[in-house]
Protein backbone atom coordinates (compact mmCIF):
# COMPACT_ATOMS: atom_id res chain seq x y z
CA UNK A 1 0.00 0.00 0.00
CA UNK A 2 1.34 3.29 -0.93
CA UNK A 3 0.80 6.80 1.66
CA UNK A 4 1.92 9.68 0.21
CA UNK A 5 4.25 11.81 2.47
CA UNK A 6 1.56 14.58 2.22
CA UNK A 7 -1.01 12.04 4.06
CA UNK A 8 2.13 11.16 6.31
CA UNK A 9 3.07 14.29 7.48
CA UNK A 10 -0.39 15.48 8.32
CA UNK A 11 -0.78 12.76 10.08
CA UNK A 12 2.17 13.60 11.94
CA UNK A 13 1.20 17.23 12.64
CA UNK A 14 -1.91 16.06 14.00
CA UNK A 15 -0.30 13.69 16.60
CA UNK A 16 2.51 16.13 17.53
CA UNK A 17 1.80 16.67 20.76
CA UNK A 18 1.59 20.77 22.14
CA UNK A 19 1.72 21.52 25.91
CA UNK A 20 -1.17 23.47 26.92
CA UNK A 21 -1.14 27.36 27.93
CA UNK A 22 -0.75 28.25 31.55
CA UNK A 23 -4.14 29.81 32.81
CA UNK A 24 -2.95 30.07 35.97
CA UNK A 25 0.22 30.94 38.53
CA UNK A 26 1.21 30.32 41.16
CA UNK A 27 4.27 31.49 43.80
CA UNK A 28 7.11 29.61 45.41
CA UNK A 29 8.73 31.76 48.51
CA UNK A 30 12.03 30.85 48.81
CA UNK A 31 13.93 31.02 52.57
CA UNK A 32 15.53 34.65 51.85
CA UNK A 33 12.06 36.08 50.94
CA UNK A 34 12.58 35.82 47.36
CA UNK A 35 8.99 35.03 45.71
CA UNK A 36 8.95 33.31 42.04
CA UNK A 37 6.11 33.28 39.74
CA UNK A 38 5.64 29.50 38.16
CA UNK A 39 3.25 28.96 35.83
CA UNK A 40 0.62 26.32 35.93
CA UNK A 41 -0.43 23.36 33.42
CA UNK A 42 -3.23 21.43 33.36
CA UNK A 43 -3.41 18.49 30.60
CA UNK A 44 -7.16 17.22 29.69
CA UNK A 45 -7.15 14.33 32.65
CA UNK A 46 -5.10 13.85 35.31
CA UNK A 47 -3.73 16.29 38.11
CA UNK A 48 -2.12 19.65 37.55
CA UNK A 49 1.70 20.39 37.09
CA UNK A 50 4.10 23.52 38.24
CA UNK A 51 5.93 24.15 34.95
CA UNK A 52 9.57 24.04 36.40
CA UNK A 53 11.26 24.41 33.06
CA UNK A 54 13.08 28.07 33.54
CA UNK A 55 12.55 27.38 37.90
CA UNK A 56 16.85 27.54 37.78
CA UNK A 57 17.57 30.98 35.50
CA UNK A 58 14.51 32.40 38.22
CA UNK A 59 16.47 30.57 41.69
CA UNK A 60 19.87 28.50 40.74
CA UNK A 61 17.82 25.74 42.26
CA UNK A 62 16.87 22.64 40.65
CA UNK A 63 14.29 19.98 41.94
CA UNK A 64 14.91 16.94 43.75
CA UNK A 65 12.80 13.62 42.78
CA UNK A 66 14.10 10.26 42.48
CA UNK A 67 12.45 8.01 40.29
CA UNK A 68 10.98 10.95 38.90
CA UNK A 69 7.60 9.74 40.10
CA UNK A 70 6.22 13.09 40.84
CA UNK A 71 7.60 14.51 37.34
CA UNK A 72 6.08 14.86 34.31
CA UNK A 73 8.81 14.04 31.56
CA UNK A 74 6.76 15.04 28.30
CA UNK A 75 3.76 16.10 26.64
CA UNK A 76 1.71 13.50 25.37
CA UNK A 77 -1.74 12.38 24.55
CA UNK A 78 -1.37 8.28 23.98
CA UNK A 79 -1.89 6.78 26.87
CA UNK A 80 -3.73 7.95 30.28
CA UNK A 81 -3.56 6.26 33.76
CA UNK A 82 -6.21 7.27 36.47
CA UNK A 83 -4.62 4.83 39.13
CA UNK A 84 -8.07 5.79 42.08
CA UNK A 85 -10.84 4.75 39.33
CA UNK A 86 -9.02 2.16 37.53
CA UNK A 87 -8.95 3.92 34.93
CA UNK A 88 -6.82 3.19 31.55
CA UNK A 89 -7.36 5.20 27.91
CA UNK A 90 -5.24 4.01 24.63
CA UNK A 91 -6.06 6.90 22.82
CA UNK A 92 -8.98 8.00 25.09
CA UNK A 93 -11.15 4.81 24.70
CA UNK A 94 -10.92 2.75 27.72
CA UNK A 95 -9.49 0.13 27.59
CA UNK A 96 -12.05 -2.55 28.53
CA UNK A 97 -13.88 -1.69 25.25
CA UNK A 98 -11.15 -1.87 23.19
CA UNK A 99 -10.72 -5.24 24.72
CA UNK A 100 -14.10 -6.49 24.00
CA UNK A 101 -14.31 -5.22 20.57
CA UNK A 102 -10.91 -4.98 18.82
CA UNK A 103 -7.54 -6.92 18.14
CA UNK A 104 -4.13 -6.31 19.00
CA UNK A 105 -3.78 -5.02 15.18
CA UNK A 106 -6.26 -2.92 15.43
CA UNK A 107 -4.71 -1.68 18.69
CA UNK A 108 -1.72 -0.80 17.33
CA UNK A 109 -3.40 0.83 13.95
CA UNK A 110 -5.07 3.01 16.87
CA UNK A 111 -1.99 3.59 18.94
CA UNK A 112 0.04 4.41 16.04
CA UNK A 113 -2.59 6.92 14.27
CA UNK A 114 -4.53 8.34 16.62
CA UNK A 115 -8.02 6.50 15.77
CA UNK A 116 -9.87 3.27 14.97
CA UNK A 117 -9.11 1.82 11.47
CA UNK A 118 -12.12 1.31 9.20
CA UNK A 119 -12.34 -2.13 7.68
CA UNK A 120 -10.25 -0.76 4.44
CA UNK A 121 -7.58 0.98 6.76
CA UNK A 122 -7.11 -2.69 8.92
CA UNK A 123 -6.51 -4.46 5.64
CA UNK A 124 -4.34 -2.43 4.38
CA UNK A 125 -2.36 -1.81 7.25
CA UNK A 126 -2.32 -5.47 7.97
CA UNK A 127 -0.60 -6.64 4.43
CA UNK A 128 2.28 -3.46 5.25
CA UNK A 129 2.60 -5.41 8.69
CA UNK A 130 2.84 -8.69 6.76
CA UNK A 131 5.39 -7.47 4.26
CA UNK A 132 7.29 -6.49 6.47
CA UNK A 133 7.65 -9.86 8.80
CA UNK A 134 10.18 -11.45 7.14
CA UNK A 135 13.43 -10.62 8.61
CA UNK A 136 17.06 -10.23 6.64
CA UNK A 137 18.64 -13.75 6.22
CA UNK A 138 21.88 -12.74 7.72
CA UNK A 139 20.03 -11.86 10.42
CA UNK A 140 19.09 -15.66 11.20
CA UNK A 141 23.49 -15.80 11.42
CA UNK A 142 23.30 -13.95 14.88
CA UNK A 143 21.24 -16.66 16.15
CA UNK A 144 23.73 -19.08 15.67
CA UNK A 145 26.47 -18.10 17.82
CA UNK A 146 24.39 -17.68 21.33
CA UNK A 147 24.80 -19.78 23.88
CA UNK A 148 22.44 -22.65 24.02
CA UNK A 149 21.16 -21.83 27.23
CA UNK A 150 20.82 -18.33 26.77
CA UNK A 151 17.70 -16.00 27.89
CA UNK A 152 15.15 -15.55 25.42
CA UNK A 153 15.09 -11.67 26.33
CA UNK A 154 19.10 -11.48 26.03
CA UNK A 155 19.11 -12.89 22.66
CA UNK A 156 16.39 -10.44 22.46
CA UNK A 157 18.25 -7.71 23.70
CA UNK A 158 20.97 -8.45 21.05
CA UNK A 159 18.75 -8.86 17.81
CA UNK A 160 16.72 -5.93 18.25
CA UNK A 161 19.84 -3.75 18.63
CA UNK A 162 21.27 -5.28 15.72
CA UNK A 163 18.34 -4.44 13.04
CA UNK A 164 20.20 -1.02 13.85
CA UNK A 165 22.46 -2.36 11.43
CA UNK A 166 20.21 -2.97 8.97
CA UNK A 167 18.70 0.05 9.06
CA UNK A 168 20.92 2.71 9.45
CA UNK A 169 22.51 4.18 6.12
CA UNK A 170 19.49 5.67 4.65
CA UNK A 171 17.32 5.95 7.31
CA UNK A 172 16.37 9.62 8.35
CA UNK A 173 14.76 9.66 11.59
CA UNK A 174 13.65 13.67 10.59
CA UNK A 175 11.61 12.51 8.18
CA UNK A 176 7.78 11.60 9.33
CA UNK A 177 7.64 9.15 6.81
CA UNK A 178 10.72 7.03 7.88
CA UNK A 179 9.58 6.95 11.07
CA UNK A 180 6.23 5.72 9.96
CA UNK A 181 7.90 2.93 8.64
CA UNK A 182 10.18 2.14 11.16
CA UNK A 183 7.24 1.55 13.75
CA UNK A 184 5.75 -0.66 11.15
CA UNK A 185 9.07 -2.67 10.88
CA UNK A 186 9.35 -2.57 14.96
CA UNK A 187 5.85 -4.47 14.87
CA UNK A 188 6.41 -6.89 12.25
CA UNK A 189 9.96 -8.26 13.38
CA UNK A 190 9.58 -8.17 16.65
CA UNK A 191 7.32 -11.56 16.87
CA UNK A 192 9.33 -13.70 14.29
CA UNK A 193 12.10 -12.64 16.47
CA UNK A 194 10.89 -13.34 19.57
CA UNK A 195 9.95 -16.85 17.59
CA UNK A 196 13.49 -17.36 16.54
CA UNK A 197 14.97 -16.54 20.32
CA UNK A 198 12.57 -19.13 22.09
CA UNK A 199 13.16 -21.75 19.59
CA UNK A 200 16.99 -21.03 19.75
CA UNK A 201 17.20 -21.20 23.34
CA UNK A 202 15.21 -24.93 22.74
CA UNK A 203 17.61 -25.56 20.25
CA UNK A 204 14.48 -25.77 17.15
CA UNK A 205 15.21 -24.89 14.12
CA UNK A 206 13.58 -21.86 12.95
CA UNK A 207 9.83 -21.06 11.06
CA UNK A 208 9.20 -18.43 8.65
CA UNK A 209 5.64 -16.46 8.85
CA UNK A 210 2.63 -17.29 6.48
CA UNK A 211 0.74 -14.82 5.16
CA UNK A 212 -2.69 -16.35 5.57
CA UNK A 213 -2.39 -16.17 9.15
CA UNK A 214 -3.26 -12.66 11.42
CA UNK A 215 -0.83 -11.37 13.30
CA UNK A 216 -0.85 -13.33 16.58
CA UNK A 217 -1.48 -16.41 14.48
CA UNK A 218 1.52 -15.83 13.01
CA UNK A 219 3.77 -15.62 16.28
CA UNK A 220 1.70 -19.14 17.51
CA UNK A 221 2.69 -20.53 14.14
CA UNK A 222 6.42 -19.56 14.33
CA UNK A 223 6.59 -20.70 18.36
CA UNK A 224 4.94 -24.39 18.30
CA UNK A 225 5.29 -25.66 14.48
CA UNK A 226 6.80 -28.86 13.61
CA UNK A 227 9.17 -28.69 10.69
CA UNK A 228 8.40 -32.62 10.19
CA UNK A 229 4.33 -31.74 10.33
CA UNK A 230 2.51 -29.72 7.65
CA UNK A 231 1.51 -26.96 10.99
CA UNK A 232 0.94 -26.31 14.56
CA UNK A 233 -2.92 -26.97 15.38
CA UNK A 234 -3.71 -23.34 17.23
CA UNK A 235 -6.48 -23.15 18.79
CA UNK A 236 -9.33 -20.26 18.30
CA UNK A 237 -9.30 -19.99 22.15
CA UNK A 238 -5.20 -19.54 22.11
CA UNK A 239 -5.28 -16.92 19.69
CA UNK A 240 -8.19 -15.22 21.18
CA UNK A 241 -6.14 -15.12 24.70
CA UNK A 242 -2.82 -14.17 23.64
CA UNK A 243 -3.81 -11.54 21.23
CA UNK A 244 -5.93 -10.40 24.75
CA UNK A 245 -2.78 -10.20 26.48
CA UNK A 246 -0.78 -8.27 23.94
CA UNK A 247 -3.79 -5.74 23.64
CA UNK A 248 -3.55 -5.23 27.45
CA UNK A 249 -0.15 -4.70 27.64
CA UNK A 250 0.12 -2.39 24.66
CA UNK A 251 0.38 1.06 26.21
CA UNK A 252 1.26 2.35 30.15
CA UNK A 253 2.32 5.68 30.62
CA UNK A 254 5.79 6.63 31.12
CA UNK A 255 6.77 3.75 33.12
CA UNK A 256 10.50 2.75 33.43
CA UNK A 257 11.02 1.21 30.14
CA UNK A 258 9.05 3.54 28.32
CA UNK A 259 10.88 6.32 29.52
CA UNK A 260 14.24 4.48 28.68
CA UNK A 261 13.13 4.39 25.25
CA UNK A 262 13.05 8.19 25.39
CA UNK A 263 15.64 9.42 27.03
CA UNK A 264 17.70 7.38 24.50
CA UNK A 265 16.00 8.05 21.29
CA UNK A 266 16.22 12.12 22.92
CA UNK A 267 19.95 11.48 21.60
CA UNK A 268 18.70 11.17 17.93
CA UNK A 269 19.93 7.12 18.26
CA UNK A 270 18.47 4.87 16.15
CA UNK A 271 15.01 3.83 16.93
CA UNK A 272 16.24 -0.03 16.98
CA UNK A 273 18.91 0.95 19.00
CA UNK A 274 16.54 2.80 21.59
CA UNK A 275 13.88 -0.32 21.60
CA UNK A 276 16.63 -2.65 22.36
CA UNK A 277 17.53 0.00 25.33
CA UNK A 278 13.74 -1.21 26.06
CA UNK A 279 13.82 -4.14 26.28
CA UNK A 280 16.94 -4.27 28.75
CA UNK A 281 14.63 -2.04 31.06
CA UNK A 282 11.51 -4.64 30.96
CA UNK A 283 13.91 -7.38 31.98
CA UNK A 284 14.00 -6.13 35.49
CA UNK A 285 12.41 -7.95 37.99
CA UNK A 286 10.83 -5.16 39.09
CA UNK A 287 9.22 -4.09 35.93
CA UNK A 288 8.44 -7.35 33.51
CA UNK A 289 8.74 -10.52 35.42
CA UNK A 290 5.95 -10.04 37.82
CA UNK A 291 3.93 -12.63 35.98
CA UNK A 292 6.26 -15.57 35.96
CA UNK A 293 6.67 -14.88 40.18
CA UNK A 294 2.84 -14.82 40.89
CA UNK A 295 3.07 -18.78 38.73
CA UNK A 296 6.15 -19.36 40.85
CA UNK A 297 3.97 -18.58 44.54
CA UNK A 298 0.61 -20.05 43.42
CA UNK A 299 3.14 -23.03 42.57
CA UNK A 300 4.15 -22.78 46.23
CA UNK A 301 1.14 -22.17 48.07
CA UNK A 302 0.31 -25.54 46.05
CA UNK A 303 -3.29 -26.07 47.83
CA UNK A 304 -5.96 -24.09 48.39
CA UNK A 305 -6.48 -24.87 52.00
CA UNK A 306 -2.28 -23.69 52.31
CA UNK A 307 -3.64 -19.93 51.77
CA UNK A 308 -4.14 -18.38 55.01
CA UNK A 309 -0.72 -19.53 56.29
CA UNK A 310 1.00 -17.98 53.32
CA UNK A 311 -1.40 -14.58 53.91
CA UNK A 312 0.21 -14.25 57.76
CA UNK A 313 3.89 -15.48 56.05
CA UNK A 314 2.81 -12.35 53.72
CA UNK A 315 1.58 -9.96 56.73
CA UNK A 316 5.66 -10.60 58.68
CA UNK A 317 7.75 -8.21 57.38
CA UNK A 318 10.85 -10.79 59.03
CA UNK A 319 9.44 -13.18 56.74
CA UNK A 320 10.65 -12.93 52.56
CA UNK A 321 7.17 -14.56 50.91
CA UNK A 322 5.26 -11.98 49.45
CA UNK A 323 1.47 -12.24 48.00
CA UNK A 324 2.55 -11.18 44.22
CA UNK A 325 0.27 -10.07 41.96
CA UNK A 326 -1.62 -7.84 44.10
CA UNK A 327 -1.32 -3.94 44.14
CA UNK A 328 0.18 -1.88 41.94
CA UNK A 329 2.23 1.28 41.59
CA UNK A 330 -0.68 3.30 39.91
CA UNK A 331 -3.61 1.86 40.50
CA UNK A 332 -5.00 2.11 43.81
CA UNK A 333 -8.06 0.56 42.94
CA UNK A 334 -8.41 -2.68 40.21
CA UNK A 335 -6.56 -2.63 37.30
CA UNK A 336 -8.97 -2.81 34.58
CA UNK A 337 -7.01 -5.11 33.02
CA UNK A 338 -6.87 -7.82 35.60
CA UNK A 339 -10.69 -7.78 34.83
CA UNK A 340 -10.80 -8.62 31.48
CA UNK A 341 -7.22 -11.15 32.06
CA UNK A 342 -9.56 -13.28 34.71
CA UNK A 343 -12.73 -13.92 32.41
CA UNK A 344 -9.73 -14.78 29.73
CA UNK A 345 -8.39 -17.09 31.84
CA UNK A 346 -11.56 -18.82 32.81
CA UNK A 347 -11.75 -18.87 29.04
CA UNK A 348 -8.48 -20.67 28.78
CA UNK A 349 -8.83 -23.18 31.36
CA UNK A 350 -12.37 -24.17 30.80
CA UNK A 351 -12.35 -24.73 27.37
CA UNK A 352 -8.74 -26.58 26.74
CA UNK A 353 -7.21 -29.49 28.04
CA UNK A 354 -6.43 -27.78 31.28
CA UNK A 355 -3.38 -29.26 33.22
CA UNK A 356 -3.89 -25.38 35.20
CA UNK A 357 -7.61 -26.53 36.89
CA UNK A 358 -5.82 -26.55 40.66
CA UNK A 359 -3.52 -23.69 39.99
CA UNK A 360 -6.52 -21.37 38.38
CA UNK A 361 -8.64 -22.50 41.82
CA UNK A 362 -6.14 -21.44 44.12
CA UNK A 363 -5.84 -18.36 42.56
CA UNK A 364 -9.70 -17.65 42.60
CA UNK A 365 -9.49 -18.67 46.14
CA UNK A 366 -6.40 -16.27 46.96
CA UNK A 367 -7.87 -13.91 44.90
CA UNK A 368 -11.61 -13.97 47.09
CA UNK A 369 -9.91 -14.02 50.89
CA UNK A 370 -7.19 -11.23 50.10
CA UNK A 371 -10.58 -8.84 48.81
CA UNK A 372 -11.71 -10.19 52.16
CA UNK A 373 -8.47 -9.59 54.05
CA UNK A 374 -8.42 -6.07 56.44
CA UNK A 375 -4.67 -6.35 55.44
CA UNK A 376 -5.19 -5.81 51.94
CA UNK A 377 -8.13 -3.76 51.86
CA UNK A 378 -6.52 -1.08 53.76
CA UNK A 379 -3.43 -0.73 51.67
CA UNK A 380 -5.93 -1.07 48.72
CA UNK A 381 -3.68 -4.22 47.04
CA UNK A 382 -6.25 -5.44 44.47
CA UNK A 383 -4.97 -8.23 41.91
CA UNK A 384 -3.34 -6.96 38.88
CA UNK A 385 -2.71 -8.21 35.19
CA UNK A 386 0.08 -10.35 36.06
CA UNK A 387 -1.77 -12.28 38.99
CA UNK A 388 -3.96 -14.41 35.95
CA UNK A 389 -1.57 -13.30 32.88
CA UNK A 390 0.88 -16.13 33.92
CA UNK A 391 -1.52 -18.93 34.79
CA UNK A 392 -2.63 -18.25 30.74
CA UNK A 393 0.51 -17.85 29.26
CA UNK A 394 1.08 -21.53 31.13
CA UNK A 395 -1.98 -22.78 29.42
CA UNK A 396 -0.53 -21.94 25.88
CA UNK A 397 1.90 -23.94 26.66
CA UNK A 398 4.78 -21.00 26.55
CA UNK A 399 8.12 -21.51 28.49
CA UNK A 400 8.30 -19.73 31.72
CA UNK A 401 11.15 -18.39 30.32
CA UNK A 402 9.28 -16.36 27.43
CA UNK A 403 6.67 -14.97 29.82
CA UNK A 404 8.66 -11.58 29.70
CA UNK A 405 9.42 -11.57 25.86
CA UNK A 406 5.58 -11.84 25.27
CA UNK A 407 5.38 -8.22 27.42
CA UNK A 408 7.96 -7.11 25.60
CA UNK A 409 6.28 -8.07 21.72
CA UNK A 410 3.22 -6.54 23.54
CA UNK A 411 4.77 -3.21 24.34
CA UNK A 412 6.47 -2.75 21.12
CA UNK A 413 3.97 -1.04 19.81
CA UNK A 414 3.89 1.63 22.88
CA UNK A 415 7.43 2.28 22.30
CA UNK A 416 7.85 2.88 18.78
CA UNK A 417 4.70 4.94 19.26
CA UNK A 418 6.18 7.18 22.30
CA UNK A 419 9.39 7.39 20.27
CA UNK A 420 7.62 8.96 16.84
CA UNK A 421 5.53 10.84 19.01
CA UNK A 422 8.62 12.62 20.49
CA UNK A 423 10.34 12.43 17.55
CA UNK A 424 7.22 14.64 16.39
CA UNK A 425 7.75 17.99 18.06
CA UNK A 426 9.22 20.56 17.16
CA UNK A 427 12.20 20.71 19.13
CA UNK A 428 13.60 17.73 21.07
CA UNK A 429 15.53 18.18 23.95
CA UNK A 430 17.56 15.32 25.41
CA UNK A 431 16.72 13.74 28.69
CA UNK A 432 19.63 15.21 31.20
CA UNK A 433 18.37 14.44 34.83
CA UNK A 434 20.59 16.31 37.25
CA UNK A 435 22.02 15.11 40.26
CA UNK A 436 22.53 16.07 44.27
CA UNK A 437 25.78 15.85 44.98
CA UNK A 438 26.98 15.03 48.51
CA UNK A 439 30.50 13.87 48.30
CA UNK A 440 33.74 16.00 49.20
CA UNK A 441 34.28 19.18 47.92
CA UNK A 442 36.94 19.84 45.48
CA UNK A 443 40.12 18.04 46.60
CA UNK A 444 44.22 19.02 46.57
CA UNK A 445 45.90 16.18 44.15
CA UNK A 446 48.47 14.87 45.27
CA UNK A 447 51.47 13.32 43.61
CA UNK A 448 51.43 9.55 43.86
CA UNK A 449 54.98 9.56 45.75
CA UNK A 450 53.54 11.87 48.56
CA UNK A 451 50.97 9.43 49.48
Amino acid sequence: MYISKEVVEKRNKKLAPKAPESKEKCKLVLPDGTEVELSILEGTLGPKMLDIRDLYAKTGMFTFNPGYTASGSCVSAITYIDGGKGQLLYRGYKIEDLAANCTFIETCFLLLYGELPTASDLADFEERVKDEMLVHEKLKDFFKDFNPKAHPMAIMCSVIGALSSFYHEDLDIEDPKQRERVAIQMIAKFPTLAAFSSRTSMGLPMVYPRRDLSYTENFLHMMFSDPMDQEAVIEPVMTEALDKILLLHADHEQNASTSTVRIAGSSKANPFACISAGIASLWGPAHGGANQACIEMLQEIGEAENIPKYIEKAKNKNYPFRIMGFGHRVYKNFDPRATVMAKMCKKVVETMDSKNQEMLSIALELERIALENDYFISRKLYPNVDFYSGIVLQELSIPTNMFTVIFALARTIGWVCQWKEMMSEDTVKIGSPRQLYVVEKCKEFVAMNER
